[in-house]
């Protein structure tokens, strides 16, 4: 069987050599600093591909939960970092571990643990009166998912992420179905800068927890949106909230507004991400196609079996669509509904802002 194509060190985005599979599982930004455990991954098993590399499609075909790894807010002055911490243990009824290991419960616990960090807070003065004094985050896994495993996952991560740079302190919530920890890490490090993550380094956060979840035996994976067919970013939880209330967030309707004046043929703008988009999901699809087609020539079973399944994932895999498109098929489907409620003969009066067409109706 060929396995050039799964060694061969190709040139991603990143400009950095890695195997042409793995690149498809990269997050689409800069590669996140080197860290002390970066796996690497050499050695070749069935079918060619690399192990890492094998044991990864697997999960992806077999579709296991996706973890979160999300950054909720950074604290700006010692009165944000207390409620902060307040918030996170309500008010002390919830225990918060540290870096260390110690274990703070009650309103005395809290107590400590502020008063340690508005310590660290007044002695840092270099910080400007705006600069960060904590890094916020919450890593969570879908409901159904051992709690404990989960907090046993963050603890590992935490201490490998953090260890020896950066004080930090993790609280569990179990007041939700989906198991989620609450974890919050002093900006400044203790060889004195300060921690500013970018995206890959949030992806590479996910990469982690799903590993430390594995070890436990929880089936879990972090892959980018773009391996998983979907293109559209996830929705910014203030502005769900603000659809929530019935009120359509300036954000939607600046955005209807530039699909109404498309449809009219005013002023239509070139997209180019939208291309490079497009040719990106061709890429990683027929990626995923080739290796289907190298395993499904192997004499051994599971190699065609694995054949199988990601030819079955493909055909499952949503088709790519951005928020554009979905709003020029909400405007076609109310042009539509107008026309039958109308007849074909009626103009329709179309306005930014979805309620105005319904109740013209």
């Amino acid at each position: 069987m060929n396995t050039e194509r799964d060694t061969l060190p190709v040139r991603g985005i990143v400009g950095e050599t890695e195997t042409a599979l793995s690149y498809v599982w990269r997050t689409p930004a800069r590669r996140p600093r080197k860290q002390p455990f970066d796996p690497v991954a050499s050695s070749t098993g069935q079918g060619g591909l690399v192990r890492t590399d094998r044991a990864r499609l697997e999960r992806i075909v077999a579709r296991v939960p996706e973890v979160m790894v999300k950054i909720t807010g950074r604290t700006k002055g010692a009165q944000h970092l207390l409620s902060h911490l307040a918030y996170i243990t309500r008010d002390g009824r919830l225990p918060a571990e540290t870096e260390e290991g110690i274990v703070l419960t009650g309103r005395e616990g809290l107590g400590d643990l502020q008063a340690r960090w508005i310590d660290d807070v007044a002695l840092d003065n270099r910080r400007r009166s705006d600069g960060t004094v904590s890094v916020n985050m919450i890593l969570s896994m879908p409901p159904g998912t051992d709690p404990t495993k989960v907090r046993d996952a963050v603890r590992a991560f935490a201490l490998d992420a953090f260890e020896g740079r950066h004080d930090f302190a993790f609280v569990q919530h179990d007041d939700e179905a989906h198991p989620h920890v609450h974890l919050t890490v002093r900006a400044l490090g203790y060889d004195g800068r300060r921690l500013n993550p970018r995206k890959a380094d949030l992806h590479h956060w996910r990469e982690r927890f799903a590993e430390e979840l594995r070890l436990r035996g929880v089936a879990a994976e972090a892959t980018p949106r773009r391996a998983r067919g979907r293109v559209r970013k996830a929705e910014h939880g203030a502005v769900r909230a603000i659809r929530e209330r019935g009120v359509v967030p300036r954000v939607d309707r600046l955005a209807r507004e530039a699909i109404v004046r498309e449809a009219r043929g005013e002023g239509a703008l070139e997209r180019p991400w939208e291309t490079r988009t497009a040719e990106r999901q061709a890429a990683i699809r027929g990626q995923y196609r080739a290796t289907a087609t190298e395993l499904a020539q192997s004499s051994e079973p599971s190699d065609r079996a694995l054949a199988d399944r990601i030819t079955a994932f493909l055909s499952n895999m949503p088709e790519p669509s951005l928020q554009r498109h979905a709003l020029l098929r909400e405007l076609a489907d109310l042009a539509k509904a107008a026309r039958i409620d109308r007849g074909a003969e009626t103009p329709l009066i179309i306005d930014a802002d979805p309620r105005s067409t319904e109740k013209n109706r």
